[in-house]
């Protein structure tokens, strides 16, 4: 499942506010019912950027940052109040179902997102939605089970997983739709630290292969040495964008504990 090979299909953020409790434009919902005021909580405020195929970012921040809510916005979970998220030069709100094609998501709580019984099923629900031919889903199967080291566990049950596996399986899921970007909001949460280890060499392969990564956490330990950008957020603004040799220790600023031996190998 090589991506970011033949074409660029950035994520672009622009200016773009979003808030809890809000409901979006043209709809309802709220992602929390505590709803400060009329419009919402605010959780992003004016934040721009762009993350390109095959890059690494890592977006960070203390807890309640907005790093989340940013992220979510990436493939219409959550519609900015203001500004525009486009995907290779897509509005996000005019074609979701490509969108959310291009821009994998694995969210914190893996559990949340299986639908399927076992580990096989569960990974081609997302190319049976698109109505792909049986054979194509069986390709995009067996291809991102291999990607994230599952290979022979197509009939596990979920329910038997250990955290690490359940973790691969969904990233396993989310690279099945062929994702020019996948985002893994605190991926390492629960794990043990071998299963963390195998997570990570899983993103990275995916990142050598074109995809691009994004990983919400705000906890660098395991992260940093990978990094090729740090995006940092505080109180929903964006802070800190750089190589992380160059911005690693402004993050400490903002409540960012620094791995300082890790950062500065660069």
């Amino acid at each position: 499942l090589r991506r970011g090979s033949g074409s660029a299909s950035p994520i672009a953020v622009r200016a773009v506010n979003a808030c809890y409790g809000a409901a979006p434009p043209g709809g309802a919902g709220s992602d929390l019912p505590e709803a400060k005021t009329a419009s919402g909580v605010a959780a992003v405020e004016d934040v721009s950027l762009r993350i390109d195929d095959g890059e690494f970012v890592v977006l960070v921040g203390a807890n309640g940052s907005g790093k989340t809510t940013l992220v979510r916005t990436f493939n219409g979970l959550v519609t900015p109040t203001e500004g525009t998220v486009s995907v290779d030069g897509t509005p996000v709100e005019s074609d979701l179902v490509s969108a959310r094609s291009a821009v994998g998501m694995v969210f914190q709580t893996p559990r949340d997102q299986f639908v399927a019984p076992t580990v096989a099923a569960d990974v081609a629900f997302g190319p049976e939605n698109l109505g792909l031919p049986r054979e194509e889903i069986d390709r995009r199967v067996a291809a991102a089970l291999d990607a994230v080291d599952l290979t022979g566990r197509d009939d596990a049950r979920i329910a038997t997983l250990s955290g690490g596996e359940r973790q691969r399986a969904a990233i396993a899921g989310a690279v099945a739709m062929a994702p020019t970007h996948l985002v893994c909001d605190e991926p390492f949460t629960g794990l043990d630290e071998p299963s963390r280890r195998t997570v990570l060499d899983r993103l990275r392969s995916l990142a050598a292969d074109g995809t691009g990564v994004v990983v919400v956490t705000h906890d660098l330990r395991d992260v940093v040495g990978l990094a090729d950008r740090l995006v940092g957020l505080n109180d929903g603004r964006l802070v800190v964008d750089g190589p992380p040799a160059a911005v690693a220790a402004d993050l400490t600023d903002y409540g960012v504990r620094v791995p300082i031996a890790d950062h500065e190998r660069g």
